[in-house]
């Protein structure tokens, strides 16, 4: 037990919640952060079926790593992926149909999602599966928060509501306040992804000094 929880198994799941976020510092899987994240629901579904595919793709790729040829790594990677994909699609329509309209087409693109596709080469294929599976949950729920962090910020400053909830009492539009709506638009979503990435790498750059 001790092994599996060894001080580089921790450190291959806590990195890349912070120090090693791929969307902050890896830079990865920006295009689906600012899709998704008009709204706090489907910011929490994509961040959870990432990490579902991102782990369990990590260990199927680490089981299979001995057996693939070199020459269709790639194409085998993107097999596993997409029956993953495929799995988490039809779970959430069947259990989560409104949600799974509103993500639309960016289910479907984890496919081609870099976080994803990097882990697998990168880490996968010369690791073990619960090194992998580690590293798949540390790598999704790192991409997971920021997304609920960005979705959070647009949805209550752009409704005044957290996953459909009214929070901003009625009492404060009585008084003259209005919802923002450029926090609907996708350049919003830019802004405050920036803003995220400068907090961080201020946060993460004073403890490293």
């Amino acid at each position: 037990m001790s092994k599996l929880f060894s001080k580089e198994n921790r450190k291959v799941f806590t990195e890349p919640l912070n120090f090693n976020n791929p969307i902050v510092v890896q830079v990865l899987g920006i295009c689906s952060a600012l899709a998704v994240t008009s709204q706090l629901e489907p910011a929490i579904v994509m961040g959870l079926s990432v990490t579902v595919i991102t782990a369990f793709a990590g260990v199927i790729i680490s089981l299979i790593r001995k057996t693939i040829p070199t020459r269709i790594r790639i194409i085998i990677q993107l097999v596993v992926v997409a029956t993953l994909v495929t799995i988490v699609s039809m779970v959430l329509k069947a259990f989560a149909y409104d949600v799974s309209v509103q993500l639309s087409v960016y289910v479907g693109l984890i496919i081609t999602n870099c976080i994803l596709m990097g882990r697998l080469e990168a880490f996968s294929m010369m690791n073990g599966p619960w090194e992998s599976f580690l590293d798949g949950v540390g790598n999704g729920l790192g991409y997971a928060w920021i997304l609920v962090v960005v979705g959070a910020a647009r949805e209550l400053l752009g409704a005044g509501t957290l996953l459909g909830f009214q929070i901003v009492p009625e009492v404060a539009y009585e008084a003259g306040y209005v919802n923002n709506g450029m926090m609907t638009m996708p350049a919003m979503a830019l802004i405050l992804v920036g803003v995220v990435i400068w907090v961080q790498r201020a946060v993460c750059g004073d403890k490293e000094k």
